[in-house]
């Protein structure tokens, strides 16, 4: 039993340190990049080793997403979630995936940013797990903005869909072009729109952070 268990702690540990490297190269050149030959080489693992942990290349890539999707968990979704509800929530989730992109926990910049549009226009188990991704993500945006709406410090008639929608679309902007252009100032932007949004829809705007202007 002892020589079992040591074989399953050591089979886990070699999963985790592949899939540590797996988010990496996804990030960067996509989930297509991976291969078991490609990850033996790098880690000096046997091929037949690798293969043996996930079994296809499809496993690899659906295990790789949801190593991503731990990843982001724990420095974005949990974070915020210990914020009360309301404006500051809202703000600080924000602001986690902002700092998230920004400081390149994946190489690549937002993990899902990249895989989603490789996989956009595919069908398949991948394309379905970015499809689930992607909701997940709106949903708890708009849950978030719900929730301050309910906690008074979000005007009632506040278009939630719309302003979830808006949110998003500054964070990804801001990701795509720092990413492009090696550019931070992109971050600095996505805030001072952010923080515009929730003053025009906040009951109280100076529960906003300030954030100073680009010169």
């Amino acid at each position: 039993m002892t020589r079992l268990d040591g074989r399953v702690e050591r089979g886990n540990r070699t999963r985790r340190l592949i899939l540590r490297r797996t988010v990496d190269i996804a990030s960067v050149e996509g989930l297509e990049a991976l291969s078991v030959g490609r990850l033996a080489t790098e880690l000096q693992l046997s091929k037949s080793g690798v293969f043996a942990l996930f079994g296809s290349k499809q496993e690899l890539q659906l295990a790789t997403v949801r190593e991503a999707a731990r990843i982001y968990t724990e420095r974005v979704i949990r974070p915020a979630a210990e914020v009360p509800a309301g404006v500051g929530r809202l703000w600080r989730l924000c602001d986690l995936w902002l700092e998230y992109s920004r400081g390149r926990v994946f190489p690549g910049g937002c993990f899902f940013y990249g895989v989603i549009a490789e996989f956009d226009a595919r069908s398949g188990p991948v394309h379905d797990a970015m499809v689930g991704a992607q909701r997940d993500w709106t949903a708890l945006v708009e849950r978030t903005i719900a929730d301050a709406r309910d906690a008074g410090e979000l005007r009632t008639d506040t278009d939630i869909p719309q302003l979830a929608f808006e949110l998003v679309a500054l964070m990804e902007t801001s990701n795509a072009i720092a990413v492009l252009h090696d550019e931070e100032s992109a971050y600095r932007r996505a805030r001072i729109g952010i923080a515009a949004r929730l003053r025009d829809a906040a009951t109280d705007p100076s529960t906003v952070p300030q954030v100073p202007q680009l010169h």
